[in-house]
């Protein structure tokens, strides 16, 4: 499931004990950044005390939630019952029909609004366990990557879930993105400070894609004030101020997320693109080779590589990184869109109508299906003439 660990948020962009050491351009009037430069005087810090985000608490209970609570679940008395009723509940009952998307929310919010990520579900489900006096703690989950695309920018998805300590030494897990009470995989247990970095890195996220870049600076700061030991939010930091212009602010951050984390691929591409940018050598070959293959696997850099290729009329390679990109996400229309004219184009019309016909049933606006609609109706005339 935005690194959003489906839970914590790194960015892409196409387009370290770091505290102390600083950072040269090697501009003679540049001033060294640092780790806590960033943390302190940040230019995207305007000052203004009335935007605190510190407050914020992604536990917090309202009373409607506790009200549910004492009517779905508070009826059974033992634990193990109470984790099973909470999770029917609010998972396979059907009275509360969340949905997942992309948004992060505290607990009071998912409740209210029945959607987000897992991050939210988790917050949720963590802050109801514990008012019933279960012992649910945050638990990250590494899966294979996966990505998502919000406008330019690329987000790498890792997974929370929820780890719930039973008695005698038994354990349950739950779950949101697979609806399963008892899912293992190669997981650690978080404590919730660590949680709570996650938790304003992912809202630090979605304001700088909203284009709040004050706003985005003061929620990144909350995350490295909860831990200054998480990687992403540094990572995110320097895409923010990459985004402002303020790159060796962005270069400071990127090695702070490398001093933390060596070989940091993510970190890595950030850095080779802002070198790039700026007309440096940059990386050294071994780093931007790893860069490269990092790249190679995300579907949405090689959707952009079949754009590139389709509007140069090579379709071989379009089509090829096509299919790359829908075997490793099968849920994204526009692929199958540009599949489908690549193979037009190529001369293959029954395949192209085969995939304009996917990208159709996949599209969630009106919009586009009716442009695929349209394109489908041409490709058919194409057929028949």
């Amino acid at each position: 499931m935005m690194w959003r660990f489906s839970a914590a948020i790194s960015v892409a962009m196409l387009l370290a004990s770091c505290a102390n050491q600083g950072i040269n351009t090697g501009q003679e009037d540049d001033e060294f950044i640092t780790a806590r430069t960033i943390l302190e005087s940040s230019p995207l810090d305007n000052g203004d005390p009335g935007l605190d985000v510190s407050r914020v608490d992604m536990l917090e209970l309202s009373p409607e939630m506790i009200d549910f609570l004492e009517e779905e679940v508070d009826i059974v008395r033992d634990r193990r019952g109470q984790l099973t009723r909470l999770g029917w509940a609010v998972i396979e009952s059907g009275r509360f029909e969340l949905s997942y998307d992309e948004s992060t929310g505290t607990a009071i919010e998912t409740f209210e609004n029945r959607k987000g990520n897992c991050l939210a579900f988790t917050n949720m489900f963590i802050a109801m366990a514990r008012y019933l006096g279960i012992d649910a703690v945050f638990q990250e989950v590494n899966l294979s990557p996966a990505w998502s695309m919000t406008g330019q920018s690329y987000i790498f998805n890792q997974h929370m879930n929820v780890y719930v300590k039973l008695h005698q030494g038994f354990h349950q897990v739950i779950d949101f993105n697979q609806f399963d009470l008892d899912v293992e995989h190669d997981s650690r247990l978080i404590t919730d400070e660590r949680a709570r970095a996650h938790y304003f890195n992912n809202i630090g996220v979605e304001e700088m894609l909203a284009g709040n870049s004050t706003l985005a600076y003061l929620n990144l700061k909350e995350s490295l004030r909860r831990d200054k030991t998480y990687a992403p939010a540094w990572i995110n930091m320097g895409i923010l101020h990459r985004r402002e212009g303020l790159y060796r602010w962005a270069e400071a951050a990127y090695f702070q997320a490398l001093e933390l984390e060596p070989g940091n691929l993510m970190a890595l591409s950030n850095l080779t693109s802002l070198y790039r940018v700026q007309g440096m050598s940059g990386l050294p070959l071994q780093y931007k080779q790893k860069v490269y293959r990092h790249r190679m696997q995300n579907p949405y850099y090689r959707f952009q590589k079949a754009n590139v290729a389709f509007n140069e009329g090579d379709y071989e390679t379009a089509i090829k990184d096509l299919k790359y990109a829908i075997r490793q996400r099968r849920d994204e229309d526009q692929f199958y869109y540009l599949l489908s004219l690549s193979y037009l184009m190529n001369g293959n019309q029954d395949a192209a109508r085969k995939w304009m016909e996917k990208a159709e049933s996949l599209a969630e606006e009106k919009s586009a299906k009716e442009k695929y609609s349209f394109k489908l109706e041409m490709l058919q005339s194409l057929n028949e003439n």
